[in-house]
């Protein structure tokens, strides 16, 4: 273990202390005060967030068991807060502990405040407005359908903004500026985390504006499925692992004052994981319509992935070696020994589910639920909480409040998450084995899907009462800090810490480049310095352009080998010639199942395994999605798959009415009504400018790109299907033809009922949109 790796575990002043011990740091004192204010601020936006984030979660749980909780709003529907859940937990949440850590630990690694006050100020202010921007518009349904990704497009561009402009060159200049030569392993995963989320947002944020919010993802069909989940994988990686593994390997020696265990494992740890990560996102796309090539390879390097997790997990424990008396008296390292644990559990889960024998029965189910909320708040949540408590008394400068309270966060915090993922594990194998069951006769042994359903509302209150007391801790700790808060000093002091300038190491004629820093060394007096006589990548954690350059070529490469062939070789997308555009209404139609966020209950992929092809129809094929933009294949069957909908159930009325009132229909269904659909009108102005966009992605049209003709074709289906559902004994024509339940039932009748039709002819293909 190196000297540079212990260091990590210094306060700035005992790291000063030791600045003549570092190479090229000689000279005159240079003092300079550390900017806390900052880290203030993203402390208390990440518990103001985790209670806000928590209790849209409990809201949205209870929500699956009382379907009336949805209150008939559409603002409150199920589909509309379940992505402003996710975004408030990973980006509100996780996203402003990540800021509170990399800014405290970033000052003291580098010996010197960082880069840009105003920056840093920008960064905080422009975060928060971007989390006020989704907390208004996902519930009012703008959304891109994208898991992880919903927000849209002016928001994707402020997010860019903020993250590189603010946060990237912030901290990039605060590691050019540095007055500490070594860069700690904290630094190294802080550095991957702004290169490759940048890289991650710009890619899969690319679409074409069809209104102030509303787009369309460049990419259709299978590729979209491809980079989606080449983003939604790695926004786990790169913001939701990476950053925490920094903060880990900061606070963590902190809190327990030890060293890091092993600095040559933090070196395996890193690059490992770096590099292997980007290749896994295909394994959540098995046995779709994706080419098996692609996410077999997704699935060989996700098992990969278990070996530098662990080395990462073994690493955080085993710093605890002569320290775990204190576990038991600190809540700070309870909090941080329970983190690293579900770390190591959630990422030996994660391989196992990617392996295609368990992920078949797996895939849809709430098992992948379970699994996502144990990375999510047993590894994400504790850590940061523990983050917290370590800061506050150094924040503010006195006691903290209440350790009991954080001993009392910290076990009704443990039951919480045991109480909801063993809950939902159970689910998520009931559901599984539930749907490929088979009676004696060969038939579904559940052909009814809704029988699943009921099998599972004990467990989601369990689920539920389970994220209560998770909420219930979130506050605890809103309590103990704001009470630590109030009893701070009048004025806090700002200790005035001092390091010399770091300077180049003077060259020696006539001497290798290393034999010249060596010598040069030895004349300073520092004998047996590790920094300049260590390997390559000691002398690589003194070049941050360099290395953050060799980052992101090891993030790049998987995903490059794995697009590339996706979007250059035909045959990987064969195309099937009676699959025709949606028609204006029908795009008007998906464009309100995305609004409606349905896409969070229903899948649209029926994969080629028995079980499923019985249920839902034939198998889902890649050609059938060469007009989607976005896809719309789903990660969650909380409803049955509507691939083949249109097949199954063409009856106009009865989408109406189940639109109105799903209980009606079936008594057992935890589906929302959408009542508003049948009084909010179609706007029909709207389609022509959506057509067109869709026209420049590539998308056939003809000559429904013209003025007006979209909007007369989307007219006149309305009218046959609202003259359907009255002939059938339901309202009358004039009651429902420009209502936008219409066409959302228009775009239901339609899944699936491509292969089922003569391909038309060339001269045909345009009429066939009407």
């Amino acid at each position: 273990m190196s000297k540079g790796a212990a260091w990590g575990g210094l306060t700035g002043a005992e790291r000063s202390a030791h600045a003549g011990e570092t190479a090229g740091q000689t000279g005159p004192l240079e003092e300079f005060v550390y900017d806390d204010k900052i880290v203030r601020m993203f402390a208390f936006a990440t518990v103001l967030w985790a209670v806000v984030a928590f209790l849209v979660g409990v809201l949205i749980a209870l929500q699956l068991t009382f379907p009336a909780l949805n209150l008939g709003l559409p603002y409150t529907s199920f589909g509309r807060l379940r992505p402003l859940h996710t975004n408030a937990a990973i980006f509100a949440f996780a996203g402003n502990a990540i800021f509170a850590a990399v800014y405290y630990s970033t000052q003291r690694l580098c010996k010197t405040r960082m880069f840009s006050d105003t920056l840093s100020k920008l960064h905080f202010w422009g975060w928060q407005f971007i989390i006020v921007c989704a907390a208004l518009t996902l519930p009012s349904g703008f959304t891109q359908a994208k898991e992880y990704a919903e927000l849209e497009w002016p928001i994707d561009i402020l997010i860019a903004v903020v993250w590189v402009g603010f946060f990237g060159v912030n901290f990039f200049g605060t590691l050019v500026r540095r007055r500490e030569r070594h860069m700690y392993v904290a630094l190294w995963f802080y550095i991957a985390t702004i290169v490759t989320v940048a890289m991650l947002h710009v890619f899969n944020s690319l679409a074409i504006p069809a209104g102030l919010l509303k787009s369309y993802s460049v990419y259709a069909g299978v590729q979209d499925a491809l980079i989606q989940w080449w983003y939604g994988h790695n926004a786990v990686a790169f913001f939701l692992t990476t950053p925490f593994l920094g903060l880990m390997y900061y606070f963590l020696p902190k809190a327990a004052e030890r060293p890091v265990f092993s600095y040559r494992l933090s070196i395996i740890h890193f690059w490992s994981l770096v590099f292997i990560y980007i290749w896994a996102g295909p394994h959540h796309l098995h046995y779709t319509a994706l080419p098996s090539w692609a996410s077999t390879l997704g699935m060989l390097f996700s098992v990969m992935l278990w070996m530098p997790s662990w080395g990462g997990m073994i690493n955080g424990l085993l710093t605890l070696r002569g320290a775990w008396h204190k576990v038991t008296q600190e809540p700070v390292l309870k909090f941080f020994v329970v983190g690293v644990t579900f770390y190591g559990m959630s990422t030996f889960e994660g391989p196992m589910l990617s392996v295609k024998l368990v992920n078949s029965l797996s895939h849809y189910t709430d098992w992948t639920i379970a699994h996502v909320h144990a990375g999510a708040l047993g590894w994400n949540g504790f850590m940061a909480f523990g983050m917290i408590y370590w800061l506050l008394p150094r924040l503010f400068q006195t006691e903290l409040w209440s350790k009991k309270l954080a001993n009392a966060h910290f076990w009704i915090g443990t039951i919480g998450i045991l109480m909801y993922i063993l809950s939902i594990y159970a689910a998520g194998i009931t559901q599984g084995l539930m749907w490929r069951a088979f009676d004696a006769q060969g038939n579904l042994a559940f052909p009814d899907f809704v029988e699943t359903v009921t099998q599972l509302m004990p467990f989601y209150l369990i689920r539920a009462t389970g994220g209560l007391l998770f909420l219930t801790g979130g506050l605890l700790c809103m309590l103990n800090f704001v009470m630590t808060w109030k009893n701070r000093p009048a004025r806090y002091e700002e200790p005035v810490h001092a390091a010399p300038a770091l300077r180049p190491i003077p060259a020696v004629a006539g001497l290798a480049d290393t034999e010249s820093r060596l010598h040069a060394n030895t004349n300073l007096g520092h004998t047996g310095d590790k920094f300049l006589q260590g390997t390559w990548h000691r002398r690589l954690e003194g070049k941050p352009i360099k290395f953050m350059i060799w980052v992101l070529i090891a993030v790049a490469i998987g995903g490059l080998v794995e697009a590339i062939p996706m979007f250059l070789v035909r045959s990987n997308v064969p195309t099937i010639e009676s699959v025709t555009p949606y028609t204006p209404l029908e795009l008007a139609g998906r464009d309100i199942y995305i609004s409606e966020g349905c896409y969070n209950c229903h899948s649209q992929m029926i994969r080629p395994i028995f079980a499923e092809v019985k249920r839902y129809g034939d198998y889902s094929k890649p050609g059938e999605f060469v007009y989607d933009h976005p896809f719309q294949w789903g990660s969650r069957r909380i409803g049955p798959d509507l691939a083949r909908e249109g097949v199954i159930n063409p009856n106009s009325l009865w989408h109406y009415n189940h639109f109105r009132d799903p209980r009606a229909v079936n008594p057992n269904s935890i589906m929302p009504s959408f009542a508003w659909l049948l009084h909010d009108k179609i706007d029909f102005a709207q389609i022509q400018t959506r057509v067109r966009a869709m026209a420049m992605l590539g998308v056939p049209y003809g000559e429904a790109v013209e003025e007006g003709v979209a909007q007369a074709m989307a007219e006149i289906q309305a009218g046959d299907i609202a003259l359907e559902i009255e002939q059938a004994g339901g309202p009358s024509v004039a009651e429902t033809r420009d209502k936008k339940v219409i066409a959302l039932i228009a775009y239901m009748k339609r899944l699936g009922t491509d292969l089922t039709k003569t391909p038309a002819a060339p001269a045909e293909a345009t009429a066939n949109a009407e």
